[in-house]
């Protein structure tokens, strides 16, 4: 069995904290891990996208087309912009809180609305998405820049997902700071109870 990840976003947003967590539980459960180098610009604002397979034998990081088992997206747009990746059985986690170009906030070009990007989402043929607002649940839980540790979460909640929820919130523990431990606890089990009710039968 081998497991795609395709992770998107913008720069500081934890995209490349998430694979990391990932390549490492993966290690953690006995199976193989290959993660591909961070794409984009890393600074904050440029687009970023990581790779991450993992299963008995995975040697390379690249994915084709439709081909990702999950597509975690840091910010919107990003997600949309990326779903190339995704299939109708692809399971699509998008974060819902933009990151505004510079571009956009010098007035140069506009956003799309949130709801229409959703709505492009789902016209696309994607029939697995979990939309969640992880911003402010990750300011309830104590700290916005811990929205990564909901979309963490969230993602450990795909059924057939095939690390542990155990070993992922065990791994992001022990990489961030110690006085962030709880924040990041709380917002990665926020982030776990949003995506279940997100799936489950409305």
């Amino acid at each position: 069995m081998k497991y795609g990840i395709q992770l998107v976003g913008v720069g500081g947003q934890g995209v490349l904290l998430a694979s990391t967590v990932l390549g490492s539980a993966a290690v953690s459960e006995g199976m193989d891990a290959a993660m591909s180098e961070v794409h984009g610009m890393a600074q904050r604002g440029g687009s970023v996208q990581c790779t991450v397979r993992i299963g008995q034998g995975v040697l390379s990081p690249l994915l084709a087309q439709g081909e990702a088992n999950v597509l975690l997206g840091f910010e919107p747009a990003e997600t949309c912009r990326n779903l190339v990746y995704a299939s109708r059985d692809t399971y699509v986690i998008t974060n819902t809180v933009p990151v505004v170009p510079v571009t956009v906030s010098s007035g140069l070009e506009e956003y799309p609305a949130v709801d229409d990007i959703i709505k492009a989402v789902k016209d696309s043929g994607v029939s697995r998405l979990i939309a969640i607002d992880a911003v402010s649940m990750a300011m309830e839980a104590g700290n916005a820049i811990a929205a990564n540790s909901v979309l963490i979460g969230a993602m450990s909640a795909v059924p057939g997902f095939p690390l542990s929820k155990e070993k992922m919130l065990s791994i992001l523990l022990e990489r961030v700071p110690a006085k962030a431990k709880d924040v990041n606890q709380k917002a990665f089990e926020m982030g776990y109870e949003a995506a279940l009710k997100c799936l489950s039968p409305q």
